[in-house]
């Protein structure tokens, strides 16, 4: 019902996806730039043009009693920032758990510039063995651009270029991350293989 809705608003505001709709059972789909509020209605649309059920992480703050039930109802899982538990070990064993499973994330992690990304999507990929499927919202051009599933091999640097090349394809302003990369060339090395803040 609200999927039909958006499509309906989306087309009629010049709205389209572009690229392959993935079949893969499972997925990491990692989602650039977040600029904006208006990305979550963006992805309910996603989820209902591509005929797959994306579920996604937020903050637990998120979650009060009178709004937890909406985001748990439209595939929300919040995340406690505050505990010490390992989200990559967690994130991989309920993909293991599942025969099919599409989560989304957001790596900048905030609508603010950033300069690095938080690269645990990377690591979630890697010790469940699903795929990335890179998700751009290209505000000028008025698209959604998909990209191939993209399996990570443990070589981070390799893995990685497609990613930031993919990012860059877009019209939309790039964040520092980006802008970094487009000017050195260089993909920062992760800081730590296990944690997301």
């Amino acid at each position: 019902m609200i999927g039909a809705i958006l499509t309906r608003i989306y087309h009629f505001l010049g709205w389209k996806i572009v690229g392959p709709h993935p079949t893969v059972p499972k997925a990491l789909w990692v989602v650039a730039p977040h600029s904006t509020n208006w990305d979550f209605p963006l992805g309910l649309w996603i989820r209902h043009e591509v005929g797959i059920y994306i579920g996604f992480l937020a903050k637990s703050s998120l979650f009060h009693w009178y709004s937890g039930w909406l985001f748990r109802g439209l595939g929300g899982t919040p995340v406690y920032r505050n505990k010490a538990n390992n989200l990559v070990d967690a994130v991989a064993e309920t993909f293991n758990r599942h025969e099919v499973l599409h989560v989304c994330i957001a790596p900048e992690g905030t609508r603010s510039d950033v300069s690095k990304l938080r690269t645990g999507f990377y690591y979630m990929a890697q010790k469940a063995n699903v795929p990335l499927i890179l998700v751009g919202f290209d505000w000028t051009r008025k698209e959604i651009v998909l990209s191939e599933p993209l399996y990570v091999t443990g070589d981070f640097q390799r893995d990685m270029l497609p990613f930031y090349q993919f990012f860059a394809g877009l019209a939309e302003p790039h964040k520092t991350w980006l802008q970094n990369w487009e000017q050195t060339g260089e993909i920062p090395s992760p800081s730590s293989a296990s944690a997301v803040r």
